[in-house]
């Protein structure tokens, strides 16, 4: 089977469910923009030197492609019928308790701090960015068509458990969080 079909040639694809759409449309930038973070978070889970992060970091790339799926399928009665796994309650509710563990073993904040430390962390921080940008992304695309609540409230979250986990891979690899002195 060849990679390439041509199909997209002139700048269009097709949804799952068949729908085809231009490569521009909102829809495809919000899933695009999962599927960019997804493949960061592969980057991040080669260079983050604490095991559990990076478990965490595994955990969360096939929730990113059931978030992509879901994006890619329109909520309309013909894609009722196909089986496509829709973002559970469950997602939202696994990264609280992830955030609320790795944020336990970190010291409170009192300054704003600016991404960096080890190479883990920055690339969480950049993780942390793209995860805003799907959310952006993600809210466009729901102005305009139906999508489930709990994509953007997974997306929220999942920016604010990236910044707890650079935290603490910064902490784990023993090297300072750099806080912004204005």
């Amino acid at each position: 089977m060849k990679i390439y079909t041509k199909t997209g040639d002139k700048g269009q694809t097709s949804l799952f469910g068949g729908e085809r759409v231009p490569k521009n449309s909102q829809r495809l930038k919000a899933y695009g923009t999962i599927d960019e973070l997804n493949s960061f978070i592969g980057f991040a889970i080669t260079e983050v030197n604490s095991e559990e992060v990076k478990s965490v970091l595994k955990d969360l790339q096939p929730k990113l492609f059931v978030i992509g799926s879901d994006l890619a399928t329109p909520q309309t009665e013909k894609n009722k019928k196909l089986k496509i796994t829709r973002t559970p309650d469950d997602f939202v509710s696994e990264v609280e308790k992830l955030i609320d563990k790795f944020e336990s073993q970190l010291e409170v904040l009192k300054k704003f701090i600016l991404p960096g430390g080890s190479k883990g962390a920055a690339l969480l921080h950049i993780c942390r960015t793209i995860a805003r940008r799907a959310e952006r992304e993600i809210v466009a695309l729901k102005n305009t068509d139906e999508i489930g609540d709990n994509i953007i409230i997974f997306m929220n979250r999942l920016s604010d458990l990236f910044f707890v986990l650079s935290r603490f891979e910064n902490k784990y690899s023993n090297i300072p969080d750099t806080k912004w002195i204005p």
